[in-house]
């Protein structure tokens, strides 16, 4: 994934949430509603969930230093981490508690009654519009790969978040619209606390499945199928190197890989042969897949002890 397009989603996020929160809030001053307050609070979390991220990705993009010798392209994923903690403390807790406090002690939307309805349709309109735009962007890069597959494998944690996010509040909005539209109806303010609750549930879900997969990333994913197979081809394009003995990869970042192997090398080549051979190698791994930034090659002699895959050959 590019990082514009992970940049362009964000900024359609931040922008419709910024405009949604604030005719929340004077949705909820005017009328009360505990659903109006949970999805408010849910929109500013967004909001600065989206500056999180736009933080993230500049601070990934400063140049390597001796203490950070390989970057800090895993800022992204620090902050993404960052992410689902919000999403989870700020707009899932908060949401529960709203909810419970507003089961308990209910209240009926007695003024300005037309004003959630008229909010939430708006807000609707908007983040379908959002996510559209994160909807968009991932094609771009989504390929054949399913919606859940797309998020479980992605490397760049922008629009996974983004698609989260925008799922997540607009069937957020729709529990709302629920639990306002049965509160006007039957005048109970316990529908109004039954649709938070729904709500806080919801994104408590959106952010435990956010930090599972940015945890994963955090730790650190090698390469996915598709990117082996095609260094691998790469390495073994040329007939000086015999087989690949084993290999490791790590993603140092979205768009920065580390790829480690051991080659296997014809044992009568010279110093000068043998350096001419690794070289040409790492110059094919960059040429078939360009996120290869830091590349190790080890070469040794194939005694024919071990497979593709195996230990280290001696």
């Amino acid at each position: 994934m590019s990082t514009g397009s992970g940049t362009r989603a964000i900024v359609a996020a931040l922008g419709a949430n910024l405009g949604i929160a604030v005719t929340k809030f004077a949705a909820f001053a005017l009328t009360g509603s505990s659903s109006m307050l949970a999805e408010s609070i849910h929109s500013v979390a967004d909001s600065g969930n989206q500056l999180l991220l736009l933080v993230g990705g500049r601070r990934a993009a400063r140049a390597a230093t001796p203490q950070h010798p390989f970057g800090y392209g895993r800022e992204r994923y620090v902050y993404a981490f960052i992410v689902s903690v919000v999403l989870f403390s700020v707009g899932g807790l908060f949401a529960l508690y709203e909810g419970f406090h507003k089961l308990n002690h209910p209240e009926p939307i007695d003024s300005w009654q037309w004003v959630p309805i008229v909010v939430l349709l708006v807000a609707i309109g908007l983040e379908s519009f959002s996510f559209r735009t994160a909807i968009h962007e991932s094609n771009l890069t989504r390929g054949s790969l399913s919606w859940v597959q797309f998020i479980r494998r992605a490397k760049a944690p922008e629009l996974p978040v983004v698609l989260l996010e925008d799922f997540a509040a607009l069937i957020g909005l729709v529990l709302a619209l629920a639990g306002v539209g049965l509160t006007l109806a039957t005048d109970d303010g316990r529908w109004d606390g039954a649709g938070t609750v729904c709500i806080g549930v919801l994104l408590v879900c959106v952010a435990v499945v956010l930090a599972i997969e940015t945890k994963s990333l955090l730790l650190g994913e090698g390469a996915t199928a598709e990117s082996v197979g095609r260094i691998e081809a790469a390495l073994l394009a040329d007939t000086s190197v015999l087989r690949v003995i084993h290999m490791k990869t790590m993603h140092l970042g979205p768009e920065e890989l580390l790829v480690a192997a051991k080659i296997a090398v014809p044992p009568t080549g010279s110093a000068t042969e043998v350096a001419r051979v690794i070289d040409a190698a790492e110059a094919r791994v960059r040429a078939a897949e360009p996120i290869a930034r830091v590349i190790y090659l080890e070469p040794d002699i194939d005694h024919g002890v071990a497979g593709p895959g195996d230990g280290p050959v001696d």
